[in-house]
């Protein structure tokens, strides 16, 4: 549509009755995500996603996310009601070359969120063995304090 924004047109794509265009939109969508995390040093050529309707799943809710601006923006945003979880631990990791989402959110979060705790990871970008790590250690330090 005239004047559309890129993602709004994949969300809304991925979303339609064509289910023949959705799946050309989700394979679009999926080369763009295994490029953007080419520049982690974990990164393997080839399709993100293989399986057809992970990949759709994936697409789908990726793609409502960014065409909502992520949630970042306005009153119920999350920077806005970030205070509402004070006192509950909470880990955020994130890879510094992720080039789809700059560190500064996370870090912008993290000064906002007092009982979290930030991990940047330095060589990687959109996820990684090093972030799936760190994830697993957030999650078995959360288990822990149950």
């Amino acid at each position: 549509m005239p004047g559309e924004r890129i993602v709004d047109a994949y969300a809304r794509r991925v979303a339609g009755t064509d289910r023949d265009d959705a799946r050309v939109a989700a394979e679009a969508w999926d080369r763009w995500e295994a490029w953007h995390i080419s520049f982690s040093s974990a990164w393997k050529p080839g399709p993100l996603i293989a399986d057809e309707r992970t990949r759709m799943t994936f697409t789908v809710l990726v793609t409502h996310y960014w065409s909502n601006g992520g949630f970042l923006t306005g009153e119920q945003s999350i920077m806005a009601r970030i205070h509402e979880l004070d006192g509950i631990p909470g880990h955020l990791i994130h890879g510094r070359r992720d080039v789809s989402g700059p560190a500064i959110i996370p870090w912008q979060l993290h000064q906002r969120w007092n009982s979290s705790t930030l991990r940047i990871i330095e060589d990687e970008a959109h996820g990684g063995p090093a972030s799936m790590a760190a994830f697993e250690a957030a999650v078995e330090a959360i288990r822990a304090g149950l």
